[in-house]
C-alpha cells in the first residue's frame, strides 16, 4: 500500500504525466491549483531515478529555475507537492540550502536557480531541466537564454515549463517552437485536491473575466495592438447588475445567410439604456451554426424574457425573409430592420467611442463576446470570421444610443 501512494502514473491526471514523442520542452500552462508542482516534482524525480515510466536514462544533472530562491525552496522543493514531499522516505534526496543542491543516493544532483540572476547559469551543464512560473519572472528572456545553453549533457536534453499564463513574449514563442509539447489544465481538473468550497467561491466571482479565465482555466489572454477595444477596459466597465428600472431594451439580432456547419455565426445581444444615460450589455445568445428557426425562437425568446420594446435584426443578408421568419414564431414581436451600408470597422467605431467615454457597462462576464471585441481591428478578427457578436452589439448600441430619440418610460427588468 505504501508502494502504491508513491506510484504517480497511477494517480496522475493525463496533463500532469509527460507527453509522447520527441519533444525537447513540456510546456504545462494551468490554473492556479491544477497540479503543475507536482507534476514538475514527479517528473524530476522520475528522471533523477530512472522510474521506466517516464525514460530509463538517469539525468544525473538537473536545473530547477524559479522566479527567486525563496520560491524555489518553499514551492519547488520544500513545497506540499515538490520534490522533498513526493519521494519516499528511502528515495528522498538530501537537501543542502546553503550550496541550493539536492542530492539523490543514486549521485544525481539537482541546482536552484533564480531568475534575478541569469549570469548564474553560465557555466553549469545539465540533463534536464524544470522552470516554474516562467511567464512571472523578471529577467525571462536572459535566463532562459542561459539555461538552454546549459542544456548539453545526455543523449536528449529536456526541460519542463510550469506556469500559469501571461501574454508575455518568451511564453508566445515558447509555445510556437517546433520542439515544444503543449499540454493544459484548468484548476477544476485537480478539484478533488482542492479545499472544500474553494472552486464554487472563486468560480462565483471571477468565472469569464479575465483574471478567472487566466488564473483558473488557464487560458492565455492577449490584446490585439490594433483592436478598438483593450481588456483591461472592458474589465473596468464590468458591473454585477444593471439597474432595476431601465428606460429602454432592445434585442440585436446579425443573423446568418446560410445555415451550414461552416456557415457565420448568428449574434444575439441583449441590450438596455439606464436614466442615467450608460448602456447595460444584458447578455450574449450568441449561436454557431444557427438555422432560421433557431436563432429567431432564441431572439422571440429573448424579447419576452427581458420584455424588450423592440428586436432590431440586420437584413443585408435576408431581407424580408428575417423579418417573416421572426413573424412566423410570434406575429406580435416588434422588428426593427437596419441594414449596413458601411463597413464593420467604421459602424464599430462610433460604439467603441462610446466605451472610452465611460457610457457602456457589461452586466457580468461575456467572455466570448469580449473576445471578438479585443481581437477586432482593420482587417477585422484575426482569424478571419465574421464578427457576429460584436456586430449584434454594434446594432444593439446603435440603437439605444443615437441622439435625440426621446425620453420614454422606465421599465423594470
Amino acid at each position: 500500500m505504501a508502494f502504491l501512494l508513491h506510484d504517480w502514473p497511477t494517480f496522475a491526471h493525463g496533463h500532469q504525466m509527460p507527453p509522447p514523442g520527441a519533444w525537447s520542452l513540456w510546456l504545462l500552462m494551468g490554473g492556479r491549483g491544477a497540479g503543475k508542482t507536482r507534476a514538475g516534482a514527479e517528473w524530476i524525480r522520475a528522471r533523477a531515478l530512472g522510474h521506466r515510466w517516464c525514460e530509463a536514462a538517469v539525468a544525473g544533472r538537473i536545473a530547477l529555475v524559479g522566479e527567486t530562491f525563496a520560491d524555489v525552496r518553499e514551492v519547488m522543493i520544500e513545497g506540499v507537492s515538490g520534490l522533498l514531499a513526493v519521494h519516499p522516505r528511502h528515495e528522498r534526496p538530501a537537501w543542502n540550502p546553503s550550496r541550493r543542491r539536492l542530492e539523490w543516493p543514486n549521485g544525481a544532483v539537482a541546482q536552484a536557480f533564480s531568475a534575478e540572476d541569469p549570469e548564474a547559469l553560465r557555466g553549469p551543464q545539465f540533463d534536464i531541466a524544470w522552470s516554474d512560473e516562467l511567464a512571472k519572472w523578471r529577467h525571462a528572456e536572459e535566463t532562459f537564454d542561459m539555461l538552454q545553453f546549459g542544456l548539453r549533457l545526455g543523449a536528449r536534453p529536456r526541460q519542463l515549463v510550469t506556469t500559469t499564463p501571461r501574454p508575455v513574449p518568451l511564453l508566445k514563442r515558447l509555445i510556437d517552437l517546433p520542439g515544444t509539447a503543449l499540454t493544459h489544465a484548468p484548476t477544476r481538473a485537480n478539484a478533488l485536491f482542492l479545499a472544500p468550497g474553494f472552486l464554487e467561491r472563486i468560480v462565483a466571482r471571477y468565472q469569464g473575466t479575465r483574471l478567472g479565465r487566466q488564473e483558473l482555466d488557464g487560458e492565455l489572454i492577449e490584446d490585439r495592438p490594433d483592436a478598438l477595444w483593450r481588456r483591461d477596459a472592458l474589465e473596468a466597465c464590468r458591473v454585477d447588475r444593471a439597474p432595476d428600472a431601465l428606460v429602454r431594451i432592445v434585442v440585436a439580432v446579425d443573423p446568418p445567410a446560410t445555415a451550414t456547419r461552416r456557415s457565420d455565426g448568428c449574434g444575439l445581444i441583449v441590450a438596455g439604456l439606464g436614466a442615467d444615460g450608460v448602456a447595460y450589455v444584458l447578455a450574449d445568445r450568441s449561436r454557431r451554426p444557427a438555422r432560421p428557426a433557431d436563432w429567431a425562437g432564441a431572439a422571440v425568446a429573448l424579447w419576452h424574457h427581458y420584455r424588450a420594446d423592440c428586436l432590431v435584426a440586420e437584413v443585408n443578408q435576408g431581407g424580408d425573409m428575417v423579418r417573416a421568419v421572426i413573424a412566423g414564431i410570434d406575429p406580435a414581436v416588434p422588428v426593427r430592420c437596419v441594414r449596413a451600408t458601411r463597413g464593420k470597422l467604421l459602424r464599430a467605431e462610433p460604439v467603441a467611442m462610446l466605451y472610452d467615454q465611460g457610457r457602456v457597462r457589461h452586466v457580468g462576464a461575456l467572455p466570448e463576446l469580449e473576445d471578438e471585441m479585443a481581437d477586432f481591428g482593420p482587417g477585422g478578427l484575426s482569424s478571419g470570421r465574421s464578427p457576429d457578436r460584436l456586430d449584434a452589439l454594434v446594432w444593439a448600441l446603435s440603437e439605444l444610443m443615437p441622439a435625440g430619440r426621446g425620453e420614454p418610460r422606465l421599465r423594470r427588468l
